[in-house]
């Protein structure tokens, strides 16, 4: 275990004040980095744990903001939020080049080795991203098997990596047909790991207000789901030897 520190960091993106959660390794050297999106409710201590626990491993990390710091317990808030963002790729795209540019910023990254992970609606804009041409090592999207513009996809540099529950409505069978079908016209390095017999956002652990109906928890997934995201890192971001630099 590595000593992390954290803090808030404000920026703007989509008319709003961003509100984002950096974590950083011990030491003081450059470090590989995290661009870490939340699920459409917004950033919440889920993602800020994740943000910290890939931090104890060495990378920098920032878990960004979608809603101007706010959190939409409320599925119908949400729904009216995220249902146009998720159809408006340059929306997407300036909310993900905002805390890009943020994570950039920061002394300990090294801008030349950044990754893009993230849940839902976060997973969407890491994808959109790639699709933009963005110079990233990897793309991991957990329940946010999106399909881009046409053509875009080949715009992609690196290995993709998805991962959907088998029984998640709003991921159907058909919309994960149509997101690796374009992966693969387009001569993307994919993968895509199907959980069986879980929801949508397995892997978040279970919530005190109303969800959507698919949305459910699923522990074991969820840990497989996390290793499988260190497994994408470990590939395609390695950690050098110097982590106390």
């Amino acid at each position: 275990m590595t000593t992390t520190t954290t803090r808030t960091v404000e920026y703007p993106a989509d008319g709003l004040t961003m509100i984002g959660h950096l974590a950083l390794p011990a030491g003081t050297g450059r470090r590989p980095a995290v661009l870490l999106g939340p699920e459409g409710t917004g950033l919440s201590d889920v993602e800020r744990r994740r943000a910290e626990a890939l931090a104890e491993l060495g990378y920098v990390v920032l878990a960004f903001d979608l809603h101007g710091g706010r959190y939409l317990a409320d599925p119908e808030d949400m729904l009216a939020r995220c249902t146009p963002l998720l159809a408006d790729p340059d929306r997407m795209r300036d909310i993900g080049h905002a805390a890009l540019d943020v994570l950039r910023a920061e002394p300990r990254t090294d801008p030349e080795r950044i990754a893009a992970v993230g849940y839902g609606t976060g997973g969407a804009v890491g994808l959109e991203l790639g699709r933009d041409g963005v110079d990233l090592r990897a793309i991991g999207t957990v329940n946010g098997l999106i399909t881009g513009r046409p053509g875009e996809a080949a715009r992609i540099r690196c290995p993709v990596w998805a991962g959907v529950g088998s029984e998640d409505p709003i991921m159907s069978p058909a919309q994960r047909d149509a997101f690796t079908e374009e992966m693969q016209a387009a001569g993307v390095d994919w993968r895509l790991v199907v959980y069986g017999g879980a929801l949508h956002a397995f892997h978040h652990p279970s919530v005190d207000h109303i969800v959507r109906p698919g949305v459910g928890y699923h522990p074991q997934h969820a840990r497989r789901a996390w290793r499988d995201v260190v497994g994408l890192l470990a590939e395609c971001l390695p950690l050098t030897e110097d982590l106390g630099a």
